[in-house]
């Protein structure tokens, strides 16, 4: 196409792409005027509110996907043989003016839609047809634009079956300067991706490839798909999001929003259980003690070892005498009450009555029977009236604490931490060095361990809700509503007074008052603070709320008691699990997804595999496939789709020079790649060290180079291979690859996890001579 033709056919894009952004402010207008229509709007009485919140936040979520589609709007288009075209876009106009009440003439989209968008079963030739099998269609034109201007187009010709430069798009793409924020790969989905992306497989979906191959932003563009395609479902239950560490959280948190969809939960696995900061560090091998699946019957055997039967009677003092409690009647109510199958706190007012009864039959001994006739001398009524003493007895309340007391999940496991013989009783199956790095002092407000979240939430599911405190917050309820009442009859009394006032300037007598209309209970509702939070913000805080779909990305470093946590998060079975068995690296990462989805799913869930490496070039991947190779024969490195013509190096540094040697080059690094992003990797037990060393020496060559930090240099991340897992960077220096190996039980995980996160430049840093596997590293001097 000569340039002529190719300034023509960017002009008409222009021209087009201007009457969509035309459209979609009209859009964002409308829907702000309705959102203020309906918050201005009060129905009748509870259910009029609740009708007014619920269209209220469905235009606000709406308001929210139009604005997060500014950049970018409209990416390709297809000109399909039989002459029809479709520009595809993040989000589909005609989609969003259907929603919004409004309808498209035939003369304003010429018949056709305004913009297709991406998900649409008809955009899907974009990302699937080829020279071989071109699905219908003649051309594929990338439309590359910055804000609302239009920069480039470049076509894809399917009229023969010469090769097709299609893939320039994506190596622009592959090539492009980090940010340090992930991006949608919207324009650039590949067949194999978007295979996976478009899956109607409505169990556990399993995605696993090795790194570079694409799996979060599959992970993240199959969200969007379903919210799409189940939006309805999913907006009222919820997608949530489950990432390694709060950076990876913040790395890919803009992605979504890019393509419209707001409405999901990213948190961590720690984040799951409100009201708990999981902040302590904790040593590896208590960690990897916590994670086991034994240890769900370690936290059950603890609830059950509180819910205790005397080996004697017990004294308990009552209106001046004593009554005597046997053993035989504890270990009855306990049977019963644990024939109930209720949650521990749930099961306390049945074991609390039984022992009352118990009691109560002690003191109506003490009245012998009549020797007449053989009866009772006390009716029913006589041994009622002995139960409720029994109940407002603070030595009676105190024996039922003792023998079954309210717990709380943080209680429960603070307590059997602090106690070595109740750690005993409740993990016989434990070594006694196992049980020793369990111990420890009460952690008073020194908060949590990650590690201990999910032992807290299955305590939570054994314990259930304390009846004492759903009591409090019952009477709090009441009185609340109480007040309420009061003060809404005295305003309906003042206005019923003000009547006479209002006939005397010459109101008519005959027109309706609130008085009238209302009643003081109608009136206190609609009074009652209404809960204004969104569907997300009500999940993030409610430990029990059932997700319609959960992403979870490093699934593979989650221990078997973090996935009876999802699990329970997520009753429906809906997941997408994403990992890289290979890269598994925490002390209780799983080497089998079947050993960690079997329990819980059985056969039911199926695997799909990214075989194709986006990220590395061929240079960098020939190095991470030898450590792959070390780690287990049978694993197959993704096949890379370029090379960048630059060689990985390493150097020799004495051991008392790397943190700075690391400085100097990472620096070096920032300032040759503008706006790009450089990564240091290095061991965990030397990451203070490093830190220290790259933050001194980048700010003083900033200064010495006059260049604010914000200007002309790109950042410096000091990342130990678990935090740098699923991030990427132009380049990477690996620190002491030696150190990364021996500080971990998986540490040839850790290097590779290393190895893989430059898209364009890696280089390497050791003390002495070289690791074995890195010793074909062109050495720099």
């Amino acid at each position: 196409m000569s340039s002529g033709g190719i300034d023509s056919e960017q002009n008409g894009e222009q021209q087009y792409l201007t009457r969509l952004y035309e459209r979609l402010d009209q859009l964002r207008e409308e829907t702000r005027s309705r959102l203020d229509e309906v918050l201005l709007r009060t129905g009748p009485g509870h259910q009029g509110l609740a009708e007014r919140d619920v269209a209220a936040s469905e235009l606000a979520q709406r308001l929210a996907r139009l604005d997060a589609v500014e950049n970018g709007l409209c990416f390709g288009r297809l000109d399909l043989r039989d002459g029809e075209r479709r520009h595809i876009g993040r989000i589909g106009i005609q989609d969003e003016l259907a929603a919004a009440g409004t309808t498209v003439t035939d003369e304003e989209s010429g018949g056709r839609p305004l913009l297709m968008d991406w998900r649409a079963p008809a955009a899907r030739p974009f990302y699937t047809a080829t020279a071989i099998s071109p699905e219908n269609v003649r051309r594929r034109r990338h439309i590359s634009s910055s804000g609302r201007k239009v920069t480039a187009v470049k076509d894809e010709e399917f009229d023969d079956l010469a090769e097709i430069s299609g893939d320039s798009a994506l190596l622009e793409a592959l090539t492009a300067a980090r940010t340090g924020r992930m991006t949608d790969i919207v324009a650039t989905i590949q067949a194999e991706q978007d295979e996976i992306i478009r899956s109607r497989h409505t169990g556990v979906l399993v995605v696993q490839g090795g790194p570079g191959t694409g799996k979060t932003a599959v992970a993240l563009h199959r969200t969007a798909y379903l919210l799409y395609t189940q939006r309805e479902r999913l907006a009222r239950s919820v997608v949530l999001i489950v990432g390694p560490n709060p950076t990876f959280l913040r790395y890919i948190g803009e992605v979504l929003p890019s393509l419209g969809e707001t409405g999901v939960l990213l948190a961590t696995v720690e984040e799951l259980y409100p009201g708990v900061r999981a902040d302590r560090p904790e040593s590896p091998e208590a960690a990897e003690v916590k994670g086991r699946l034994a240890m769900a019957e370690v936290v059950a055997a603890a609830v059950r070892d509180r819910q205790r039967v005397p080996e004697e009677p017990i004294a308990v003092d009552h209106d001046g005498e004593t009554l005597t409690l046997d053993p035989d009647d504890v270990a009855r109510a306990r049977r019963l009450a644990r024939e109930s199958l209720l949650p521990h706190n749930e099961a306390r007012p049945l074991f609390r009555r039984l022992i009352i009864d118990a009691l109560a039959r002690r003191v109506a001994d003490r009245y012998g029977t009549d020797v007449l006739d053989g009866g009772s001398l006390l009716d029913e009524e006589d041994i009622e009236d002995f139960r409720r003493e029994l109940r407002a007895s603070p030595e009676v309340a105190a024996v039922v604490e003792r023998l079954w007391p309210a717990l709380a999940p943080q209680r429960l496991l603070a307590e059997l931490y602090a106690s070595p013989a109740r750690l005993a009783a409740a993990a016989p199956g434990l070594t006694e060095a196992e049980r020793a790095a369990l111990l420890r002092p009460p952690a008073g407000g020194r908060g949590w361990t990650a590690a201990n979240v999910p032992l807290l939430d299955e305590a939570a599911e054994l314990l259930g809700t304390d009846e004492r405190r759903a009591r409090l917050a019952a009477e709090a309820e009441a009185a609340e509503r109480g007040e309420r009442l009061t003060l809404a009859q005295e305003a309906l009394d003042i206005a019923y007074g003000s009547r006479t006032t209002d006939f005397d300037d010459g109101a008519d007598p005959e027109l309706l008052s609130a008085y009238d209309l209302l009643d003081a209970e109608q009136l206190a509702e609609r009074h009652r603070e209404a809960d204004h939070r969104t569907p997300v913000e009500r999940a993030a805080a409610d430990r029990t709320w059932a997700f319609g779909h959960v992403v979870v990305d490093e699934a593979q470093e989650l221990s078997p008691m973090a996935w009876r946590l999802l699990m329970r998060r997520c009753p429906a079975r809906s997941m997408t699990v994403v990992g890289d068995i290979a890269q598994a690296s925490g002390v209780a990462a799983t080497r089998s997804w079947e050993a960690v989805l079997a329990p819980h799913v059985g056969a039911r869930w199926r695997l799909a595999e990214l075989t194709v490496n986006y990220r590395l070039p061929s240079e960098i991947a020939e190095v991470a496939a030898e450590v792959l190779r070390r780690i287990d024969p049978g694993l197959r490195a993704p096949g890379a789709v370029r090379s960048s013509g630059v060689t990985p190096w390493r150097r020799s540094v004495p051991e008392d020079g790397l943190a700075v040697e690391a400085a100097e080059l990472a620096a070096r690094a920032a300032a040759e790649a503008p706006g790009g992003r450089v990564g240091v990797v290095a061991p965990a037990s030397r990451l203070a060290e490093v830190a220290s060393a790259v933050a001194g020496t980048a700010l003083a060559e900033r200064s010495e180079m006059g260049v604010p930090p914000a200007e002309g240099w790109g950042k410096v991340d000091v990342l130990d291979p678990g935090t740098a897992k699923g991030l990427e960077f132009d380049a990477v220096i690996v620190v002491d690859p030696g150190r990364i190996v021996a500080d971990s039980p998986r540490g040839l995980n850790d290097l590779y996890v290393a190895l893989t996160r430059p898209t364009q430049r890696l280089g390497v840093l050791h003390p002495g001579g070289p690791p074995a596997l890195l010793r074909r590293l062109r050495r720099l001097v």
